[in-house]
């Protein structure tokens, strides 16, 4: 339960907001892509891409780089290998429609209507030819197409391929309940192991066919039999049960109500986006919890909540040693500031305090994990501030010429204020300047220098001037001995 709390407790708003936003992403290209060639390419690179992190995170190096270039060799022959079917995919009429829509379904093909057609002009002995598209953009394997648009009927099927229909010789493509393109030139199969009988218009359909994932029906004028290609199979379909059951799985026709319809949309999709959350949740949490990174990091330490009557006057340490672990991603994003070590003196008493040091002492950014803390108590010596006048005293070193002689010293000024604890003024009866060189001096004159407070704590009040002046006078040691 520890454990889940502290898991519960190391997670940033932004991780879920992360997982959401991809997840919906991860939707999205599913919804855009459902149904099509290019969606199982997709998901092969984005398993090589999992495999690859996963290679890398146990230490697979070459492993890991030789997925990397598969994935990247992968991911552009789909671009150009799928670009109609990515295009067509992502040709939506605005923005809102692209982030939220679901792309527009074609109303379902009267497929009684035209099986029965299909077989009607066999009994007849009219050749026909008509395509069924699948995913893919047939735009650059057909040409030479007239648009008609019309709505799909027994009587508009047998008028189009009425041999004296000046258009009777190509195919018609049909979208849904519209016949949308009739007089349609397809490419011709190259193979060599079809029937020597199956005439051109057979050829087209095993043509376009093997160039795409469209389904093409042909009816033969000599034989008055109905035959479909599809992929690289093309062959006769005697009964019109068997052509139905065809036409239903390419064109993706549930069976049952509309409303039963709708219903399994949305419980597919609502699988789709619980599959997604746990895919991204599963992959959010193996890398950012797989990965742990140790860093050691000075953190300065904040005092608060000081007594307002003390001072601090002495710490025994300025800044905490802290060994800091979590993701390596999170880890290497710390800024200024995110880690701080605050010190409470609220409980603090005049004199030396030892104060622990401990985790509810530091604050972390969430995914961040303390593991160590140095030092683990800090001195901290309290004090309340009073001022004193001091006298001040020429701190002499080294040794003046064997010639000279000092007779007379005087500092600008003579005292000063300082405010510092009542306890450490007490102990002191002088301040000093610094360190002024004998063996440097040869005649009268002066000397500008600092003041040295000891110890640190110590400060002089507003109107005190930390620079001196000092004057002396040297004789010279002969005159000194006759008086």
């Amino acid at each position: 339960m520890a454990k889940f709390l502290a898991f519960l407790s190391s997670i940033r708003w932004q991780d879920p907001v992360d997982i959401i936003i991809i997840s919906y992403i991860l939707l999205r290209v599913y919804i855009l892509f459902q149904g099509t060639n290019a969606f199982g390419v997709l998901v092969g690179i984005t398993s090589l891409w999992i495999l690859q992190e996963v290679a890398g995170s146990i230490g697979l190096i070459l492993t890991s780089s030789a997925i990397q270039g598969i994935t990247a060799a992968a991911a552009i022959i789909t671009i150009v290998v799928f670009r109609n079917e990515i295009r067509s995919a992502l040709q939506l009429r605005n923005l809102k429609a692209f982030l939220w829509g679901f792309p527009s379904r074609e109303e379902a093909a009267p497929i009684d209507i035209i099986v029965d057609s299909l077989y009607q002009m066999g009994k007849r002995r009219i050749g026909a030819l008509i395509v069924f598209p699948g995913k893919e953009d047939l735009s650059e394997a057909i040409h030479g197409g007239i648009p008609w648009n019309g709505t799909v009927s027994q009587e508009m099927l047998l008028s189009i391929f009425w041999p004296k229909n000046p258009v009777h010789d190509g195919a018609a493509i049909i979208r849904g309940r519209q016949v949308v393109e009739v007089g349609v030139l397809l490419p011709l199969s190259q193979r060599q192991d079809l029937p020597s009988y199956y005439g051109t218009r057979h050829r087209a359909a095993a043509g376009l066919a093997e160039r795409s994932d469209a389904l093409v029906v042909a009816v033969s004028e000599e034989r008055g039999r109905v035959t479909v290609a599809k992929d690289n199979r093309i062959s006769p379909v005697a009964q019109p049960e068997e052509l139905l059951q065809i036409l239903r799985r390419h064109l993706n026709i549930m069976d049952g109500a509309p409303g039963l319809r709708k219903k399994r949309e949305r419980i597919r999709l609502t699988v789709a986006a619980v599959l997604s959350f746990l895919i991204v949740t599963a992959i959010w949490f193996g890398f950012t919890r797989s990965q742990d990174t140790i860093i050691a990091l000075n953190v300065p330490i904040e005092y608060a909540n000081r007594p307002p009557n003390f001072e601090i006057l002495d710490t025994s340490v300025d800044e905490a040693k802290l060994q800091l672990y979590g993701s390596s991603a999170l880890v290497k994003s710390l800024r200024s500031g995110q880690v701080q070590v605050r010190l409470d003196l609220s409980k603090a008493s005049e004199g030396r305090n030892v104060i622990p040091l401990t985790q509810d002492n530091i604050v972390l950014p969430p995914g961040v994990v303390l593991n160590k803390i140095q030092p683990s108590t800090i001195e901290v010596t309290l004090d309340v501030p009073t001022t004193r006048e001091l006298p001040l005293q020429v701190d002499w070193v080294g040794k003046l010429p064997e010639n000279l002689v000092m007779v007379r010293t005087t500092v600008s000024p003579e005292t000063v204020r300082v405010i510092g604890g009542s306890k450490i003024l007490e102990k002191v009866t002088t301040i000093y300047t610094s360190p002024v060189r004998l063996d440097n001096l040869s005649k009268s004159g002066t000397v500008n220098t600092t003041l040295v407070l000891t110890p640190p704590s110590l400060k002089l009040t507003s109107d005190s001037s930390e620079r001196v002046t000092v004057t002396y006078v040297l004789e010279d040691r002969g005159r000194g001995d006759r008086r």
